[in-house]
């Protein structure tokens, strides 16, 4: 635990973050919270040996912290390629029927939900997030993998949601999630906020509903909705748990907010610009080459 309960700022134009949030303390169990405080100390000190250190970024979305890390190349955002035609790594076959399944909803009508490779809920909080996708009363993609819910959750009841939701919403254990955000069809992103979805989400300017689970995701949420303002948070109740009706009020205002779309818009046009031809990711994935080159 912190022995100081405050937020702080490490330089203007950089996100607050309190203590409690942060990466190496909300793991929830202290060897982890001491394995991973070591692990960020050693990656400090080998890093400064390093001649430079290649990140997936650009500098509008960081502008504020790269002047303190002259040696960090930012070459992002990175894509498999940028009409996503070819085939990238995937940590879990992809349910490719999402898809064709987008293709047939309005534009700029569903909301995506996934939380990554590692988020798990309890079945309380499970229950409570499904009911609130279905209360939203919009199309949604939802990302279910097989170990997303830790304990006891009756499959009875997920099968009988299913059903209920199977002419609104669509349930996959994974999906190819790079042509899922460039899809036209895609409202807004409910993401745990791991910073390879941020930036898939910047690159295609999609508006973030963010709900952190551990580590660096607090401190990118904070980037998301107070730095770049192209999200909002969905804080839990005093229980612990984020209620249906505190996500189904907080899509319904981050579609409606015409600003954060505007906002998302134009952080993806400046991503566009970054890896583009003469960009500022351009030019620093080729000063990484000619490095390589020597």
């Amino acid at each position: 635990m912190p022995e100081r309960d405050e937020t702080f700022q490490l330089a203007p134009g950089m996100p607050p973050l309190h203590t409690s949030e942060l990466p190496w303390i909300n793991f929830g169990a202290a060897e982890w919270e001491t394995g991973l405080f070591e692990v960020s100390r050693e990656t400090e000190r080998l890093s400064a040996l390093a001649e430079v250190v290649v990140c997936n970024s650009f500098p509008e979305v960081e502008a504020a912290a790269f002047p303190f890390l002259p040696n960090v190349l930012p070459v992002g955002p990175l894509t498999s390629d940028r009409e996503l035609r070819k085939p990238v790594g995937q940590l879990l076959p992809e349910d490719s029927r999402c898809l064709p399944w987008l293709d047939a909803q309005p534009d700029g009508s569903v909301v995506y939900v996934a939380f990554g490779s590692s988020t798990t809920f309890d079945p309380r909080q499970f229950r409570e997030l499904a009911e609130g996708l279905e209360l939203i009363g919009r199309p949604f993609l939802w990302v279910v993998r097989t170990d997303f819910t830790s304990g006891d959750l009756s499959e009875a009841w997920f099968d009988e949601f299913k059903a209920r939701i199977a002419g609104t919403g669509m349930v996959v254990s994974w999906c190819p999630q790079q042509k899922v955000l460039a899809h036209r069809a895609v409202a807004c992103f409910v993401s745990h906020c791991g910073w390879n979805s941020a930036m898939e989400g910047v690159r295609n300017g999609v508006p973030f509903l963010c709900w952190p689970y551990f580590s660096d995701q607090f401190l990118n949420r904070n980037y998301i909705t107070d730095v770049w303002r192209t999200g909002l948070a969905v804080p839990p109740n005093a229980g612990g748990v984020v209620s249906k009706e505190e996500l189904r009020s907080k899509v319904e205002q981050v579609i409606g907010d015409s600003e954060i779309r505007e906002r998302a818009r134009l952080l993806r046009d400046a991503a566009h610009r970054a890896i583009g031809q003469g960009g500022a990711s351009c030019e620093k994935f080729q000063k990484f080459v000619d490095l390589l080159r020597g």
